[in-house]
């Protein structure tokens, strides 16, 4: 992992897991481990990162409703089924429509009630790894304003500068900023990297256009960014789809490292992106 972060040749790719609970399941099944044996299975696939998640140990922040899964955030998610299994899928969207005055008065969680001890122990537990601190919905903007306003609503909303998305997406950004402060602060350099995500493409090209990622994004990614910096950490950004045409704005903010890559959409075959 550090030979590849050092834009050296590795004896093999790093791989990372992430999975929905059916493809986690089916895999446990097949080499026959636990249905919680999530180390296991890691062992089993040659993982090299561990994501350190800070335990929330603050009160309820929002109403628990039959059918749904609900997140600190507000999102709500159903579950669908289909032919291969299920995922959780995400649904109603209470702040479609919401203005200023309610996005203000949405509940998130405070940085205050999260474990920071907790997540030192994990960097212990796990120190054989190489440690992520975020995850990809750090700093992400359009993908999480999108599970709880509609995607095509923050798109819209980007275009016009509205106050009541731009609103959400800086609440949710100061909340992770101090808890990914809390959490590097506390585990004393044990933390390799620094995980932000933004999805910026489709299969066929860019989700928004460079100007526009420039005028809202690049700016609140750039605090993050810069938070890796003072702790003297790389950043690696999460970008789903056809995102390469944002690598030199990532280089210029200090990104030198990005996952996942697309092989199949526009210009993110591995022998263009070498």
């Amino acid at each position: 992992m550090r030979t590849a972060f050092a834009h050296e040749e590795p004896d093999r790719v790093p791989l990372d897991y992430l999975a929905n609970p059916g493809i986690d399941a089916r895999l446990k099944q097949h080499f026959r481990l636990a249905s919680h044996d999530d180390e296991g299975l890691r062992q089993a696939l040659g993982i090299d990162f561990f994501e350190v998640i800070p335990p929330y140990i603050g009160p309820p922040l929002h109403q628990e409703m039959p059918d749904r899964k609900i997140d600190l955030w507000g999102i709500r998610t159903r579950w669908v089924e289909h032919p291969a299994g299920g995922y959780w899928d995400y649904c109603d969207f209470p702040l479609r429509d919401a203005g200023v005055e309610e996005v203000a008065r949405w509940p998130m969680p405070s940085p205050d009630d999260f474990d920071y001890q907790g997540a030192v122990a994990l960097c212990k537990a796990h120190a054989s790894y190489a440690l992520l601190v975020g995850n990809p919905g750090a700093g992400d903007m359009i993908n999480t304003a999108g599970m709880i306003r509609t995607m095509e609503q923050v798109l819209v909303d980007l275009k016009t500068d509205d106050p009541a998305c731009l609103l959400f997406m800086d609440r949710k950004n100061e909340i992770q900023l101090e808890m990914l402060f809390r959490t590097l602060e506390a585990s004393r350099g044990a933390i390799d990297i620094l995980w932000l995500g933004e999805d910026l493409g489709t299969q066929r090209g860019p989700l928004i256009s460079k100007e526009l990622f420039r005028k809202h994004l690049r700016p609140r990614h750039q605090r993050f960014v810069d938070l890796a910096r003072h702790f003297g950490i790389p950043v690696m950004m999460h970008s789903c789809g056809s995102s390469s045409w944002a690598y030199g704005d990532f280089l210029e903010m200090g990104i030198t490292i990005v996952d996942t890559l697309q092989p199949e959409a526009l210009n993110m075959s591995p022998a263009y992106l070498k």
